[in-house]
């Protein structure tokens, strides 16, 4: 994810689920017959509050 991407995207939560079915386009998905899904929500006050510092470009 570039630094803009993370600026846009820092205030939420995404996670990535494997379901069964025919995904649309990702190459893994059709001989698998798996698709990816991604879920996201946008943080609380008070999760952004818990939340820890962010190192942009630390391993």
């Amino acid at each position: 994810m570039s630094g803009d991407q993370f600026e846009y995207w820092k205030h939420t939560q995404s996670t990535i689920d494997v379901v069964q079915g025919r995904g649309s386009s990702f190459s893994l998905e059709i001989p698998m017959g798996i698709r990816f899904v991604i879920k996201s929500r946008i943080y609380t006050e008070q999760e952004m509050g818990e939340l820890s510092s962010i190192h942009i470009g630390e391993v």
